[in-house]
This record gives C-alpha cells, sequence and structure tokens, in this order.
C-alpha cells in the first residue's frame, strides 16, 4: 500500500493496490499492523491520516508510516487531531528535506500534540469518527447505487438483452440484429447509430478573466476542469464575476483535457471553464447519457494505452462520436429506473456535504477546547 492510497477521508484508490506475497511481507514488514494503527504519509503530501480498520494483513511502502497510541491516547483523537489545522501546523513545522519536504523517523519526537484527558479524547474521537462512518455509508451506498445503473446499462444497451414485447432479453432470446455499416457490427433491429450531437446539446467550457477569479464566494460558482472534481459532483472551490460559458442543473461535466473523459454531474448552475464541457441530452434522458460517456471515456483510456494519446478533446472530436441509439420506449423505460438511482445518489451526496461542513466546523473547536463533547453531543463549552 503506498501514500496515494491514504487520505483522511480512508482508504482511496482501491483499484491501485497491489499485492505480495509472504516474502515480500517478511521482507519489508519488521512489524505487523494492526487494527485501530493509524496510517501515516510521510511524504508527498505528508501528514494523511487514516485508520487501519481491518484485520487484513498490510505491507507498506516507504512513505507510509503505522502509528499505535500508548494507554494515555485514544486513536480516534489522535487521527482527528492530526488532521486539524493544529495538528498539520506541526507536522508542516517538522518537515524535513531540501527538495521532497516530509517526515522523518526523527522528527516524530518534536512534533507536539495537545491532548485533554482520555475520557474526553474518547468523546471527542467518537463523535468525529460517527460522522465520518456515516459519510463512508453514504458513499458505499452511491457506488452500489451507480454500479447497478452501469450493469443495467451494460445488459441492454452492450449486450442488447433489454426487455422484449414479452418481457424476454432481446438478443439472448432471439431479436432480429442488424449489421450497422458505421459501427461494423451487428445492433437491435429499428434502433439507430446517430453522432453525440445529435442526442446532446453540447457547451464547451471558456475560462474569465483571471482577474474575476475569488475565493470569497462572489459571483458564480466557477469550475476550471476535473481538477475541482470529486467521485460524482464536483467541490465548489473558486467563484467568478465574469461568467463566460454556464453549464446547467445537472448537467454531465466533461473533462476535454488531460485527463480526457472524467466525468462530474453540476449540482447547480455554474461557469465552466476551458477544460469542461457541458452535456445536456435533447430528450431529457440524462441518466442514459452520463453512462454513453462513461463508455466513451473506456475507449479514450484504450487509445491511450495503445499509444494514441489524448491531450485533449475538441468539439468537433465530441461531434463525431457515434452511438447506438435505442428505440423511444427502451430509452424511456432505462431512464425511468436509473433516473431514481441518480435521485438517490444526489441526496445521500447532498447530506455528505453538510455532514463533512459540520465535522470541519467541530474539528478545529474540540480540538482547542472551544466547544465539548457530552454524552448527547457537542454543546458550547
Amino acid at each position: 500500500m503506498s501514500a496515494n492510497n491514504v487520505k483522511f477521508s480512508g482508504l482511496t484508490k482501491i483499484d491501485d493496490i497491489k499485492f505480495g506475497n509472504q516474502e515480500l511481507y517478511d521482507l519489508w514488514m519488521k512489524k505487523e499492523v494492526k487494527k485501530g494503527d493509524l496510517l501515516l504519509t510521510s511524504e508527498a503530501p505528508s501528514g494523511q491520516v487514516m485508520i487501519w480498520d481491518s484485520d487484513e494483513k498490510i505491507i507498506l511502502s516507504q512513505r507510509l508510516y503505522a502509528l499505535r497510541v500508548n494507554d494515555n491516547f485514544n486513536n480516534k483523537y489522535l487521527k482527528y487531531y492530526i488532521q486539524s489545522e493544529m495538528g498539520q501546523k506541526e507536522i508542516i513545522k517538522n518537515n524535513s528535506g531540501s527538495t521532497v519536504f516530509g517526515i522523518s523517523v526523527k522528527t516524530f519526537d518534536n512534533i507536539i500534540v495537545y491532548h485533554p484527558i482520555k475520557d474526553i479524547q474518547e468523546k471527542i474521537g467518537n463523535l468525529l469518527y460517527t460522522i465520518d462512518k456515516k459519510i463512508a455509508l453514504n458513499n458505499q451506498i452511491n457506488a452500489r447505487l451507480e454500479e447497478m445503473a452501469k450493469t443495467l446499462y451494460d445488459y441492454w444497451f452492450v449486450q442488447f438483452d433489454f426487455p422484449d414485447a414479452n418481457g424476454k432479453p432481446y438478443k439472448s432470446s432471439g431479436g432480429e440484429m442488424v449489421f450497422d455499416e458505421t459501427l461494423k457490427r451487428k445492433i437491435p433491429k429499428g434502433w439507430e447509430v446517430k453522432s453525440l450531437n445529435q442526442v446532446a446539446d453540447i457547451v464547451m467550457g471558456q475560462s474569465p478573466d483571471g482577474a474575476s477569479y475569488n475565493l470569497e464566494q462572489e459571483g458564480t460558482i466557477f469550475f476550471q476542469g476535473s481538477t475541482d472534481f470529486d467521485w460524482r459532483f464536483p467541490n465548489v472551490r473558486q467563484y467568478t464575476t465574469s461568467p463566460t460559458r454556464f453549464a446547467q442543473k445537472g448537467d454531465i461535466l466533461l473533462s476535454v483535457r488531460a485527463p480526457v473523459g472524467d466525468l462530474n454531474i453540476a449540482p447547480f448552475e455554474c461557469c465552466i471553464g476551458r477544460g469542461l464541457a457541458a452535456l445536456r441530452s435533447k430528450s431529457g434522458n440524462n441518466s442514459f447519457l452520463f453512462y454513453v460517456m462513461k463508455y466513451f471515456k473506456t475507449v479514450f483510456e484504450r487509445r491511450n494505452t495503445e499509444g494514441t494519446t489524448f491531450g485533449s478533446i475538441t468539439k468537433d472530436d465530441l461531434h463525431s462520436l457515434k452511438l447506438v441509439a435505442p428505440a423511444d420506449n427502451v430509452l424511456e423505460k432505462y431512464n425511468e429506473i436509473a433516473s431514481k438511482y441518480d435521485e438517490m445518489i444526489f441526496i445521500r451526496s447532498q447530506q455528505n456535504h453538510q455532514l463533512t461542513q459540520l465535522r470541519d466546523f467541530l474539528l478545529p473547536m474540540l480540538m482547542n477546547g472551544q466547544i465539548s463533547v457530552t454524552c448527547s453531543g457537542a454543546r458550547d463549552g
């Protein structure tokens, strides 16, 4: 496991985690990481921390430390102390290195941990951890809902086993397929091949005057590119007082600069910069369009691995993309199902946004003693 997999929010980039055998484990790991230990990144960036909440054996890379608290500390409290502004300042103050700043074993003795008695530590740690566990649960449910919508898309529009007139899988039940010259493959009879611009309105982003950018919430929310992207909805970071091109609520935001193909959804009207395009289904079937674009992302990635690197993609490139357009009744039936999943994802994502704001509001005040925790929660200290 590398430092890239450890974030305040927990384990990330799980698909990138490598596996090793017992010989490698014995070579790298002098001590075993146990459930409840903290994993701390030492550099690039330093100070990201999470609790290892599993009995599974892991091998740590050179940029990761495992911390085990002594009897005077609660592991959850220490995690949130390190995560807090106070703890991060201690990390930064003790970073070493001439080119890449990081934490060395020698600097641990110099990092000061301000703490109350253990009973209060436990209350603070448990409160914040409960919030994060709810966020993690919502993320798991959202990932499952998206997987269900994607599986249905693959089943209906890739394998062509959508329900026929008798409710049976179309292709598997002998539904008629016809050869399409454009795609050089068979598609269901009555379906068409269309260009992306025939099924979607496309708005290419245009960056406003740089002098109009601000973090003071003046003007319109502005997303420059995929650096603002989160799992499905972008993080609000900056604003502009001179908006140029707009995305509407529910539009699909597509990264048109490397990494080309990354996707998010606009949770509200916003200004988009030149790193993004906004796509809106002409028929109102944005759920279908979202997974069409997910498919095109795999096409871009496959071409990248074959040596055809996409540094950027133009409006003409987008217009030239071809897709199988299903019959209206099939499309509407899919969107009816998938849009319900999307709505549930949106609700949980909004809840997570509120929970994150609550946690980030409580964290500094709990750490500096401005508020205290009772059995019923936080109150003025």
